[in-house]
């Protein structure tokens, strides 16, 4: 059998094509007329400036693949059995397979080049000598959170991403280590095949979308799943792509398990030969019994779990048998019907509702009370805020409620300071803390490990409870599959190690998952991926289902929605697609409850469903991630994006021209750099501000970020003078809300209460069953 491979990003030389070009004069011609410059002579060009920027680096590599696979194909006149591509090269292979027609892929690819040179502020390394799993464990015994795994090009050659200072900070690490045969920094833009290309991902789901595939002809194997591409998950899997590692090792183990293989490099360079020799040598054929891809069916081995979305499959609903929907004939239901009943039982709670930690106490000591009396269950935002206040907040709730009321505190990720993290989880053990919201996590870290392992232990039948409870708020599939996975064996050992656990602590671990409960977030006012509830639930109960089976877990993990939940409708619609309990947020910021200003809540019980914005998010500035705020009658949006795009063009302030300047300290400041500067200095750690003084590019981060921190303590404080610049976190479901109760007297803010609130949405949300069940009944 035949497989051609087609090279990605790195292969490019100048000249490359030569001889292509003369030979499909036409295909260059469209090629030049859909990028806008000549093809040829970008590769022809003797400094190579251009050649090697992202933006043109992949539909010159594209070009001269597409060509070069044509050209095999007149002078052999035979279709290869198999296609693969490395990350960019995978556009050529689906062209080879008939997914689209050169034009189209050109397109896709210098839509996709565009992006991905956007993304700054990232970079990668190559290691050489160590195997992923020892590249994973130097990385999280140095709490190198924030790197991901980007290429697993061959057993022992591994590509990791992330933050260009932390890669920097690794490479003595790596060198440090005996087996590591070179650590090379790689000459790239950003951190691609990572968590950081998420925006970049989002913008080039919706390009894609705009193009139609067609069937595949010869089977693709994907750089996401090392199997072939399913024709229904063409586009899903293609936009994956951009965060997900390049599983290239698995991919060569898979075909070269499908027989004797003969493999062809096509394109320019010889780097996937040398790749694909290693691997011959160094692993073992991934040998796969039967397979009908299309229509879903697989036989699977024992070692490599194939994903899940390829696999037809059964399984239990996500609520247990006797919650489900009774007809209109037989009973009505009612809001204490709703939800999972263990899930309430295990809470204490009359119904399956929940408020989210807003950050800085908005989701306030006084809000969580309220919910605490009426049967709910509210979590305090502890983002931003000071361990003192935090110790306080707790006092006063544990004080104001009691044994059997329900409660819980925020407990928000930080990835660049992990001990700050393990302080707060020590303040939660200190009170007894027994019920945490884990957000904004993209991976576990130590200190969540130690809040499950201190709340384990065993009951009269042998069976492991956990009195430390974890409901994760996830929006991704990734980060959910790692909270329902035992705790990282790594990070077991290395706590036990630093006798922060006990042995017996250790051996529960492994028999449960990090999380008690997942919460599923769609589009809303954190740092949410944007997702869809419609797409997203379905995806997360399956994975949940799915890890139930392969760790045997006794007790079930329940899945519950969160984001755009603002009217009976929408919480009748996360109930009916399987949740077993609903979370709400950006309502219950205009309440008489919420700790923020007056100011805020007149001006949220206006806006309508469209009136927020995607902004960046100040604690993640540098990344470009992103959260949704109120646009309307505010400029922080803009403003807050217009500070983006100069911090991802400009190397430090000094760059700006005077206009942009002036503006930028007359009307987004109100103050000089230096002043600003000068703040920053009073609550900045020494070695941070040492090295802004030293990079340019960082003081500028510094000083943009400050912002962010202003436009938030004017929102909180209500000042109306500075309404322009209020920075208020937000979800359209507050809109859709606002309209529900418009004429009502919940229009008034001042008449809201998150209990009152919570209550009427369950209420309504059962009605709403009942009529829609009787509408259906008759036909």
């Amino acid at each position: 059998m035949l497989t051609y491979v087609f090279p990605g990003q790195g292969s490019q030389y100048i000249g490359m094509g030569t001889n292509l070009f003369e030979e499909f004069k036409e295909l260059e011609k469209n090629a030049d007329d859909i990028l806008g410059f000549s093809v040829k002579e970008l590769c022809l060009e003797v400094s190579g400036a251009r050649l090697n920027q992202t933006q043109y680096t992949q539909p010159a590599i594209y070009t001269v693949n597409a060509l070069s696979y044509l050209k095999k194909l007149n002078e052999t006149g035979r279709k290869p059995d198999y296609v693969a591509g490395h990350s960019l090269g995978e556009y050529n292979a689906l062209f080879a397979a008939g997914a689209f027609d050169f034009e189209s892929g050109l397109k896709i690819v210098k839509k996709r080049g565009e992006l991905m040179q956007r993304v700054k502020g990232g970079g990668m390394a190559a290691v050489i000598g160590l195997t992923k799993e020892q590249v994973d464990n130097i990385l999280s015994e140095n709490h190198f959170d924030g790197i991901d795994i980007a290429n697993l090009n061959s057993p022992k050659q591994i590509v990791i991403a992330g933050n260009k200072e932390l890669i920097n900070r690794a490479k003595s690490i790596f060198e440090a280590n005996e087996k590591v045969q070179l650590f090379s920094v790689l000459n790239v833009s950003g951190a691609f095949h990572s968590r950081y290309m998420s925006d970049a991902m989002r913008e080039f789901e919706i390009f894609i979308n705009g193009f139609k595939f067609s069937p595949l002809q010869i089977p693709v194997i994907s750089n996401v799943f090392a199997r072939p591409y399913v024709d229904s998950k063409l586009k899903e899997t293609l936009v994956s792509q951009l965060t997900s590692s390049v599983n290239w090792t698995d991919s060569i183990c898979y075909l070269m398990g499908r027989g004797n293989m003969e493999f062809v490099e096509v394109g320019p360079g010889n780097v996937l030969k040398s790749l694909i020799r290693r691997i011959q040598a160094e692993a073992e054929p991934l040998i796969v019994n039967e397979e009908n891809w299309g229509d879903g069916k697989v036989e699977r081995t024992d070692t490599r779990p194939v994903p899940s979305f390829y696999v037809n499959k059964g399984g239990q609903t996500s609520n247990e048998a006797d919650n489900h929907i009774k007809t209109a004939e037989t009973q009505k239901i009612v809001p204490t019907d709703l939800g999972s009943s263990e899930f309430k039982k295990d809470y204490n709670l009359k119904y399956a509702y929940l408020s989210g930690g807003m950050y800085r106490g908005i989701s306030s000591e006084e809000l969580v009370i309220q919910m605490g009396k009426a049967g709910m269950m509210g979590f305090y935002g502890t983002g931003g805020k000071r361990l003192q206040d935090i110790e306080k907040a707790v006092i006063r709730i544990q004080n104001s409620l009691t044994q059997n009321q329900a409660y819980g505190m925020n407990f928000i990720h930080h990835p660049y300071d992990l001990e700050h993290e393990e302080k707060i989880i020590q303040l939660y053990l200190k009170y007894g803390i027994k019920v945490i919201e884990a957000a904004a996590f993209v991976t576990i870290t130590p200190a969540l490990v130690m809040y499950r392992a201190k709340g384990l232990k065993k009951d009269a039948f042998g069976n492991v409870v956990a009195n430390n409870k974890i409901i994760a708020k996830v929006s991704r599939p990734e980060v959910a599959e790692s909270f329902l996975m035992p705790a990282p064996n790594r990070i077991v050992e290395k706590l036990l190690s630093l006798n922060k656990i006990t042995k017996d602590e250790a051996e529960l671990l492994v028999t449960v998952p990090i999380a008690d409960d997942i919460c599923v977030e769609a589009d809303s006012g954190g740092h949410t991926d944007g997702g869809i509830a419609y797409t997203l639930m379905p995806a997360m109960i399956r994975l949940r289902d799915d890890m139930m089976d392969k760790y045997g877990y006794k007790k079930i993990v329940r899945v519950g929605s969160a984001g755009g939940i603002g009217t009976p409708s929408s919480a009748a619609a996360a109930f009916i697609l399987g949740a077993d309990f609903i979370l709400t947020g950006s309502i219950n910021q205009c309440t008489v409850e919420a700790g923020t200003s007056d100011a805020v809540k007149e001006m949220l019980q206006q806006i309508n469903v469209q009136d927020t914005e995607y902004a960046p998010a100040g604690d993640m500035f540098e990344l470009g991630a992103k959260v949704q705020v109120l646009k309307r009658g505010v400029f922080f949006p803009a403003r807050a994006n217009k500070l983006f795009e100069l911090y991802r063009r400009y190397n430090s302030i000094s760059e700006l021209d005077k206009q942009t300047k002036s503006q930028l300290e007359d009307r987004y400041f109100k103050r000089s750099f230096e002043k600003v500067f000068e703040e920053v200095q009073k609550y900045k750690p020494e070695s941070e501000l040492q090295k802004a003084e030293a990079d340019p590019k960082l003081k500028m981060a510094l000083i943009f970020k400050w912002y962010f921190a202003y436009t938030t303590q004017l929102a909180l404080e209500g000042k109306e003078e500075s309404k322009v610049d209020f920075q208020v976190h937000c979800g359209p479901a507050l809109g859709a809300f606002n309209q529900w109760v418009k004429g009502t007297k919940l229009e008034d803010w001042k008449e809201r209460h998150v209990d009152t609130i919570g209550e009427k949405i369950m209420l309504e949300t059962a009605e709403y069953l009942n009529y829609k069940v009787t509408m259906f009944m008759k036909g």
